[in-house]
């Protein structure tokens, strides 16, 4: 690739499995979800954003339903973490194959 045309990257974003401890629960549409799943974003001004998913409690599949991710210290700092991780394997990648 020629280094005078600018490489534009659309989307940086990662999945963070939850740890146990740290799930809680939330209704949507009429069902109670566990959340286990945090899908963050780097947004291009460099702030991260993220979002949660889960599974009905009571069972099956359910819909891919996003929630919002409470405002709860333990949670920021694993999305700093899994974030920090992140970059750090991006950083260290070997090349395609």
């Amino acid at each position: 690739m020629s280094s005078d045309v600018p490489l534009e990257v659309s989307a940086l974003a990662i999945n963070v499995t939850i740890p146990e401890g740290l799930r809680w629960t939330d209704t949507r549409r009429g069902a109670e979800f566990t959340l286990t799943t945090l899908n963050v974003r780097l947004l291009p001004d460099g702030r991260l954003a993220a979002k949660a998913y889960g599974r009905p409690t009571a069972g099956g599949r359910g819909t891919y339903v996003s929630f919002p991710v409470p405002d709860r210290p333990e949670l920021v700092a694993l999305v700093d973490e899994a974030a920090s991780r992140a970059g750090a394997l991006w950083a260290a990648h070997r090349g395609l194959g």
